[in-house]
């Protein structure tokens, strides 16, 4: 396993060279500082407008999918190493704080979902609260995950022959199958002007051969994702395992230009598809025609989850030390909490503004949600005004309906928030650490809610919340925060 990330590193440091010896040139003028020459071509996002605040008075009941996607935060650290901040519309604060693992406890048996939540000063603006909610899936031993059918759907139009495209994403999957088990299960598909299968579905014990196949790709050609696409669900279904894991696995720079092409014509197809019980993970990559916005919905939609990979320790994180989120617990996963007027009078959902739903949409179980896979954890911040009302009581109650994999049924969790308020400095490492970051976001997105926050809260929020830190992610995070300049 060392050579891909050897090989790796150098192409990474190679491009980060070429980047900075050219005054950052490939990189789109979507992303340039105002006083930056704008260059083409651009990348492409969506400018969600930021959730309000809104009166409980009015409207008591906030109802949204859970996002299990980490894509924006790696995006946003391929931006701050190259000495630039993101765009705006880059900046999804809960894919920020999903990003990373929070330290909760585990379901209660028979359920794949664990609920937990807490309440504390709000460090940005110390006259409104923070309530934090969180949701655990259920950890399943690696000797009881069910064998996997995957699908890799691969980009090797001309857009990828880039360096930081296709060569990373040939590395990240030879990861991947060197972690396959013998009854695991890839094929392989590829598209360009049309869509190709490079490998028939081959056994997890073959690694050689599947290698093989993966150092036979080259980039050339048009886009016809929507082909591949097609062609992927075709195999996936083909060598569908019942109570496994079938999963496509797309790897893209989502510059889709043959046949449907457009967000909105392969957000339809996915649509269509997702009923069939395939899963999709989407890992964006490369810099300059980068189509943020459709792999995102593509994921979004199509039961998935999308990631950015900026280098090695990104694919080492979703290939090795973070892959049993390939294996979902919980699917059509929602959100519904209901404030108490006597104890808030105002509240603001931060984040997951293109994951809201109605109020009915959350006991129609044929409305699509978000999916959580094992061991993942989903947290969401909720920005509170509280009433004068001191007396004991509940502040809200958290209701979450998901779908265990293989049932079309969704079942009702329910959780009843009435925890203490704390100061700020007395909460949890979870609400300190959910904070810090989320101030990062606020920061960096402009927020008009953003309040006081800076560097030294971002700073002094995360640091001594960070006992608990799998594979060192939050230290890392800091170390983003130290070289930024403010």
């Amino acid at each position: 396993m060392k050579t891909p990330f050897k090989l790796l590193s150098f192409t990474c440091a190679l491009v980060l060279l070429m980047s900075c010896n050219s005054d950052f040139g490939g990189l789109s003028g979507n992303y340039m500082s105002d006083n930056m020459k704008e260059e083409q071509p651009t990348e492409k996002y969506k400018d969600y407008d930021e959730n309000q605040f809104i009166k409980v008075s009015d409207q008591a009941i906030s109802t949204f999918s859970v996002d299990a996607d980490g894509g924006a935060y790696a995006n946003m650290r391929r931006f701050m190493n190259l000495g630039q901040l993101p765009p705006k519309a880059a900046v999804r604060i809960e894919e920020f704080i999903n990003y990373f693992t929070f330290n909760y406890p585990e379901p209660t048996e028979n359920e794949n979902v664990g609920l937990n939540s807490e309440i504390s000063v709000c460090p940005w603006n110390t006259e409104h609260h923070l309530l934090r909610v969180g949701m655990k899936g259920k950890t399943i031993p690696v000797n009881e995950l069910p064998n996997s059918n995957f699908v890799f759907l691969i980009d090797v139009s001309g857009s990828m022959s880039a360096p930081e495209k296709l060569e990373v994403l040939k590395s990240g999957f030879n990861l991947m199958v060197d972690n396959l088990r013998d009854n695991d299960k890839v094929a392989i598909v590829t598209y360009a002007g049309a869509a190709a299968v490079l490998l028939n579905s081959t056994n997890g014990d073959r690694k050689s051969t599947i290698k093989n196949a993966i150092a036979k790709l080259g980039a050339g050609g048009s886009t016809a994702g929507a082909q591949g696409l097609i062609t992927a669900y075709e195999i996936a279904l083909k060598n569908f395992i019942p109570n496994g894991n079938n999963r496509i696995i797309i790897g893209s720079d989502g510059d889709f230009n043959v046949g449907p092409s457009t967000t909105d014509e392969l957000v339809k197809l996915v649509e269509e598809k997702r009923k069939s019980g395939v899963y999709i993970t989407v890992l964006g990559v490369g810099t300059g025609n980068l189509n943020d916005n459709m792999m995102e919905q593509i994921a979004n939609k199509g039961n998935g989850n999308y990631e950015y990979i900026d280098g090695a320790p990104e694919l080492a994180k979703i290939f090795i030390n973070e892959k049993a989120k390939f294996y979902t617990v919980a699917k059509d996963s929602k959100i519904q909490i209901t404030f108490n007027p006597d104890k808030v009078s105002e509240y603001r959902l931060i984040g997951y503004e293109n994951r809201a739903l109605t109020t009915e949409d959350f006991v129609n179980d044929t409305i699509d949600a978000g999916e959580i896979g094992s061991s993942q954890t989903i947290t969401a911040l909720y920005e509170l005004v509280l009433t004068d009302n001191t007396s004991a009581g509940n502040y809200a109650q958290f209701d979450f309906r998901y779908k265990k994999p293989n049932e079309t049924e969704s079942r009702l969790l329910q959780h009843t928030i009435n925890s203490v308020p704390q100061a700020i400095a007395t909460a949890s490492e979870n609400m300190r650490f959910a904070a810090s970051i989320t101030s990062f976001g606020l920061i960096l997105k402009e927020s008009k809610f953003k309040g006081t926050a800076n560097k030294k809260m971002v700073e002094d929020l995360a640091k001594n919340a960070k006992n608990f830190d799998p594979n060192t992610y939050r230290s890392k995070f800091l170390n983003i925060v130290s070289d930024w300049k403010e």
